[in-house]
């Protein structure tokens, strides 16, 4: 089974991730958490905390678009090797990477060239995972919640590049078309919807116990769903 952890920047992607990645194991399913790259990524820093000419004249937001895309790309390919029963849980999918892209344009950060590029480069290499057994994950966990929890989770985690109150804005542009994309055009999979203005996984052991139980709920839907198409 393979499961993407998707959702709004600070909302704990990497914690729900790790969460199923221990309640798995627990039940004696070989899982394996594949991680968005941030603590190896030399190109976020610098989208950050540059000033919005520099991030113009160094074209910054669209070189990220390429960073997270190659490894996002590469990401899947790696899941795609492993066979059943294994659960291979992505924090972040490259599905979600084409949002980000479409908000840094809106936002004039990438030109509609390099947009198309983008576009063109994501979809010659989604025609190359058509060779893999399985590109598309079984289930997208999104993370959902309101802007204020956005930003007390973002500040909560400390990260200096992200805390500036000048990226507000940006935060705001990503967080308030999220949901409607979400709900209205993704469609590679079935989604389980997680309120985070009211779950922490970290501070309430409770809140992890129902996320796992719900999305294992979920994930056998989801199996039962493609054993009846099947038959």
């Amino acid at each position: 089974m393979s499961i993407v952890i998707g959702g709004m920047i600070g909302l704990g992607k990497t914690s729900v991730a790790d969460t199923l990645n221990g309640y798995f194991k627990s039940k004696g399913i070989d899982s394996k958490v594949f991680y968005e790259a941030v603590d190896d990524n030399p190109i976020l820093p610098l989208y950050y905390e540059l000033t919005p000419d520099e991030l113009e004249a160094r074209r910054i937001p669209f070189l990220l678009q390429l960073f997270f895309l190659n490894k996002r790309f590469k990401t899947i390919k790696e899941c795609g090797n492993w066979n059943e029963p294994i659960y291979t849980i992505q924090d972040r999918s490259i599905y979600e990477d084409w949002y980000f892209a479409f908000v840094n344009k809106t936002l004039g950060r990438i030109s509609d060239l390099e947009f198309r590029m983008y576009e063109d480069l994501a979809e010659n290499m989604m025609e190359e995972l058509k060779e893999l057994p399985k590109k598309a994950p079984d289930l997208m966990v999104y993370l959902k919640g309101s802007f204020d929890t956005v930003l007390d989770r973002i500040m909560a985690r400390g990260r200096s590049f992200e805390i500036n109150p000048e990226l507000q804005e940006y935060y705001f542009e990503v967080w308030k078309g999220y949901d409607d994309w979400v709900i209205n055009h993704y469609n590679a999979s079935e989604v389980l919807i997680i309120d985070m203005d009211t779950t922490d996984v970290v501070k309430r052991p409770e809140d992890a116990i129902r996320v796992c139980h719900e999305v294992d709920q979920k994930l056998k839907e989801v199996l039962n769903l493609k054993a009846h198409i099947s038959y």
